[in-house]
């Protein structure tokens, strides 16, 4: 049940990015010819009207056909003129645009929903601890953080103190090589609050190359908060902004050898979506915001085929006064083929690795 709940929602996703599509073109005036689900051969279609609305074989992705986007297809003298480049620059870009527009709005959405609805402010005490690491040995769930190395910032509000709490353990480095991984940093003094005691407990930071400091081991707990419409508007804007920084350097992160392995493909995002589905509804629609982000944001790169390509011709077209030859496009086609390809690959590598390794690393 889960696995259908999940190729229902990348569906969903689909079909709400063609739509605007769909939409905004016939908002102004295009002539629509297609909206499919999927790519490749026909399974199932139906006209209505001038459109033919299907489902083909393959799921990875869909379309919408627009009569005249290529500059050079002759079209009937009825349709001409609600051919996609006889439109203003602008009715187009409108029109490109509107696919990952909804997909970025959706998402905007639902994290705003999440963030009014199930707000949720950190705590001072021990939520998990991490199996195998430093505070595996010396603290419980529950836990009341008090002070580290007997500082305890009661001036400061909880998130400006828990920061200062982090910078703290990170401190404690390791003194020389060491061959252990780190783990002989200097110790770290905690004052802590178990069933009502209060009590000093020492534990040694174990040094984190991914995250380039020393670390305990352990996360801070949560409790439901009050927010008011402006600050779940605040925060969801604030995850859209991280995502869209991360997902700008995409493909530059195909050369780089760490962060290349950190990229997924469908096989990972399914694998992840399957088991997040199983545990709560509230991780489910939050994969699902993020997943509709990250489609929004990869569209609008600026490379051909995706959206944000057509976008970039339409926008150097107006800088120039006239039409870019269609050769170009197809030669910076190809160039951004090979790029989603190489993605696309790099992703399903990775996937294939972690399958016959670690796995997803989700729970």
């Amino acid at each position: 049940m889960s696995w259908l709940l999940v190729f229902l929602g990348f569906s969903l996703l689909i079909i709400l990015h063609e739509a605007g599509h769909f939409f905004a073109a016939k908002a102004t005036g295009m002539r629509v010819e297609k909206f499919f689900l999927f790519m490749g051969p026909k399974l199932v279609s139906v006209k209505r009207g001038e459109t033919e609305y299907g489902i083909a074989a393959l799921p990875i992705g869909g379309y919408v056909r627009i009569s005249g986007m290529n500059p050079e297809e002759e079209l009937p003298p009825e349709v001409a003129p609600r051919a996609y480049y006889r439109k203003p620059v602008w009715q187009r870009i409108v029109v490109i645009a509107a696919g990952p527009v909804v997909n970025i709005l959706l998402a905007f959405l639902i994290l705003f929903s999440l963030y009014y609805l199930n707000a949720q402010q950190i705590t001072q005490t021990v939520g998990e601890v991490n199996a195998g690491a430093p505070a595996a040995a010396v603290l419980k769930k529950g836990d009341e953080i008090l002070a580290v190395d007997g500082k305890s910032y009661p001036t400061l509000d909880r998130e400006a103190r828990l920061t200062r709490f982090g910078k703290d353990v990170a401190a404690h480095r390791c003194t020389g090589e060491q061959s252990d991984g780190c783990r002989a940093a200097t110790p770290v003094t905690l004052t802590v609050k178990r069933d009502g005691q209060v009590r000093t407990i020492s534990v040694r930071p174990e040094y984190k190359e991914e995250y380039g400091k020393a670390l305990i081991g352990f996360t801070y707990g949560t409790e439901p908060d009050e927010i008011g419409l402006g600050a779940a508007a605040s925060r969801a804007w604030g995850s859209i902004w991280l995502v869209t920084h991360k997902t700008a350097s995409v493909f530059s992160r195909i050369f780089e050898s760490e962060q290349r392995k950190e990229i997924s493909g469908i096989v990972g995002i399914s694998d992840v979506a399957h088991h997040t589905v199983e545990e709560s509804v509230e991780k489910s629609l939050l994969l699902l915001a993020l997943v509709s982000l990250s489609l929004g944001l990869i569209n609008l790169l600026p490379i051909l085929p995706l959206d944000g390509g057509h976008i970039f011709w339409s926008l150097m077209e107006k800088l120039r006064g006239r039409p870019v030859s269609l050769r170009v496009m197809e030669r910076a086609t190809v160039v951004g083929i090979v790029l989603v390809v190489l993605l696309v690959f790099v992703g399903l590598s990775n996937d294939i690795g972690r399958l016959g390794g670690e796995g997803f690393n989700n729970r």
